[in-house]
């Protein structure tokens, strides 16, 4: 397996493409020609239809329905890869709605690829996995935490396709779960993996100089990228929730501080920007209330409502 980021580093970009990028016309308006293209498929996949309202959009494709993806296990959605300069591509950016977002695909020759995806990564989910600390697990939370409000109401939805493998551990961090993600997912075949990053990793040297505590959490990260794309899923990065202080300055003989947990967020973000990874931030829903917090650290069952309904908010 190549290195996280190969695919950004390619010139020209490929991009994999099932819809209008395909079309003479829309290519000609946005590029100004024709661009280099093969055919090409994405394996665990299938379309389904989008309704377009940008005039930009619809003059240059001439629909006002585009096709958009969802996971299916043993689906695949046949189109072409397009090879495209970097001017190209920002055109190519300018041209999606806001619904779709630029994430990299594994096709199924084993080529890294760009693909424009649902902009809501657990909306066009089915087989999700869950990977992270205590608080992804449901400690605290006789009824299992976040995780099992967001199992309930994804299988619900659809029984016969949808499952959730919530594989998180508590004390887990990013290391632990770089050193296993691929043992975990091989038998479970999800589409959609959350990995929550959490307090855990809060404790490790991020603060003191956070060009160091990003290259030292992004040799994790990229790792976990890594192995999550080659089993041709999708990772969205989670966490991490806010914290109560004033009871977490000796907690199990590690120091938990907001200071430390605000620098673990930052990073996480620039991390994710850096790579066009997904992220769901989960700060807010705890914030400024210690009443959420059963110890400072982890939610109560109260609190893990709140973090439930905060996710299935940005995932709608």
């Amino acid at each position: 397996m190549g290195p996280w980021l190969t695919v950004n580093e390619l010139r020209p970009h490929a991009l994999f493409s099932f819809g209008t990028l395909t079309h003479a016309p829309v290519q000609a308006a946005l590029f100004g020609r024709a661009v280099p293209s093969s055919p090409a498929s994405l394996a665990g996949y299938r379309t389904r239809p989008l309704t377009i309202t940008d005039p930009f959009v619809i003059a240059a494709s001439g629909l006002d329905v585009h096709l958009t993806l969802e996971c299916r296990l043993g689906g695949t959605v046949d189109g072409a890869l397009l090879r495209l300069t970097d001017q190209d591509l920002a055109a190519a950016d300018a041209y999606e709605v806001d619904d779709y977002v630029r994430r990299r695909v594994r096709l199924s020759s084993g080529e890294p690829a760009w693909a424009y995806v649902d902009a809501k990564p657990l909306r066009p989910a089915a087989r999700i996995a869950i990977l992270g600390d205590g608080i992804a697990y449901g400690r605290c939370d006789p009824h299992g935490g976040w995780a099992a409000r967001l199992a309930a109401d994804h299988i619900a939805r659809n029984e016969n396709e949808h499952r959730v493998f919530n594989l998180a551990v508590p004390g887990s961090t990013l290391r632990g779960v770089a050193e296993q993600v691929s043992t975990l997912l091989a038998p479970r075949r999800p589409d959609t993996v959350l990995v929550a990053a959490g307090m855990n990793d809060s404790s490790l040297p991020l603060a003191a100089n956070r060009r160091d505590g990003l290259q030292h959490m992004a040799e994790h990260l990229d790792v976990i990228a890594a192995s999550i794309e080659g089993h041709g899923a999708r990772l969205v990065v989670m966490g991490p929730t806010w914290i109560d202080e004033t009871r977490t300055l000796d907690h199990e003989g590690a120091r938990y501080t907001e200071a430390r947990v605000t620098v673990l967020r930052e990073l996480l973000q620039v991390w994710c920007d850096d790579n066009h990874v997904d992220r769901l931030d989960m700060w807010e829903p705890l914030r400024g209330d210690p009443a959420l917090l059963d110890d400072g650290l982890h939610p109560t069952p109260e609190g893990h409502r709140k973090l439930y309904h905060h996710l299935r908010a940005l995932s709608r």
